[in-house]
């Protein structure tokens, strides 16, 4: 069966209490990046707040934000904005109620049927997500989203480095990249070091992808690569093969980061504190990290997040539940897909409450993509 979007069922604004909702409240913030105290932060939901008799939606959201009302040139618009941003004299909503009583409604049913309910058993065995789930439906559900987010939508990759240690998993997540699967990857400087490493060396921190045997030395293999890199001065000229590398006397012919930048998808590769070189490329400050992260999580519609606990977190915080496009809201699917329970989950104990958990081995998963997929 092919994929369809789920509907979407907006709030009867019409009837009580909505209908009776007063005005939402604002007050300016007094300095740069200080809300007024009272401010509303917004959850990973719709939301939609009373601003001049009608219920807005913003288009962009963004869970621990503030909400700002404009009211520049025409009718009131509203901005979600991360406390850093703030400016004096931006008017920031107030409220900590979510039910309409503050002119602020928080829809966490939007997408669901309407017939779904509490079940009416009380009781019931393998409600929780884990290693003994069965993910049968959710890997059929994932193959047919992708086919229809691949002619319809945006999809952002958030990957560990697990995804370049094994030779199938590296050559299933380039096959993706190839055939249109992925529209931004998101990672840190291992993905691509070890990836890049595994092009020229056919090693990962030393060990071959395939028989998984460590090399002789090869724990210099990605500090050379990385040297490499950074004398050549860019990753498009270490993995576009427009020079050759001196010391290996290689080149990059094959590879995630590779077909990524062959394909012009955005690369976002987010240090971290203990970073090796680290590549050119990799943003070392972390807001601007961040704001690059964030720029593909505004335009994400399905995020599948393999092996990277810290990241999938970051990006999973970033992301909504919902998107606008063509003026009307659509879900945002978001998969964490980790060998650990505790890693899966964390991502729900954080905000995320949207995420679909795999417990599997991101190897295994990437292969099982492919094969459905390519």
């Amino acid at each position: 069966m092919a994929f369809e979007l789920p509907e979407y069922r907006a709030p009867s604004f019409h009837e009580a209490p909505l209908r009776d909702a007063p005005e939402v409240r604002a007050s300016p913030a007094e300095r740069d990046g200080i809300a007024p105290s009272g401010y509303h932060a917004t959850s990973v939901f719709p939301e939609y707040f009373k601003v001049g008799g009608a219920w807005l939606l913003p288009e962009e959201s963004r869970m621990d934000c503030v909400v700002v009302v404009r009211k520049e040139g025409g009718a009131p618009s509203l901005d979600v904005v991360e406390f850093r941003r703030l400016k004096r004299g931006d008017a920031v909503v107030l409220g900590r109620t979510e039910d309409g009583r503050e002119g602020i409604f928080v829809d966490s049913r939007a997408f669901l049927p309407e017939e779904a309910g509490e079940s009416p058993d009380a009781f019931a065995f393998r409600s929780g997500r884990s290693r003994e789930t069965s993910y049968s439906r959710n890997y059929d559900e994932l193959y047919e989203l992708l086919r229809y987010e691949r002619e319809h939508g945006y999809i952002a990759w958030v990957l560990g480095p697990a995804v370049a240690f094994d030779y199938d998993a590296r050559l299933a997540m380039t096959a993706l990249v190839e055939n249109g699967y992925v529209h931004a990857l998101l990672a840190g400087n291992a993905l691509a070091t070890h990836d890049l490493e595994a092009a020229l060396l056919k090693t990962a921190l030393g060990q071959d992808i395939y028989t998984q045997k460590n090399q002789p030395n090869g724990h210099y293999n990605h500090l050379d690569l990385i040297n490499t890199a950074r004398r050549l001065g860019s990753l498009e000229k270490l993995a576009g093969n427009e020079e050759i590398n001196e010391e290996i006397n290689e080149k990059i012919a094959d590879g995630i980061v590779r077909a990524v930048l062959k394909k012009g998808i955005p690369l976002i590769l987010a240090g971290s504190i203990r970073d090796d070189g680290p590549l050119p490329g990799v943003i070392a400050d972390a807001y601007e990290a961040q704001d690059a992260m964030r720029s593909a999580a505004r335009k994400a519609t399905t995020v599948v997040a393999l092996a990277t606990q810290l990241h999938t977190i970051a990006f999973g915080n970033m992301t909504p539940s919902y998107t606008v496009r063509d003026g009307r809201p659509r879900p945002v699917y978001f998969y964490s897909v980790d060998v650990s329970e505790f890693a899966v989950n964390k991502l729900r104990d954080r905000g995320t409450l949207s995420a679909i958990p795999i417990v599997a081995n991101v190897q295994d998963f990437l292969v099982h993509l492919k094969n459905n997929l390519c």
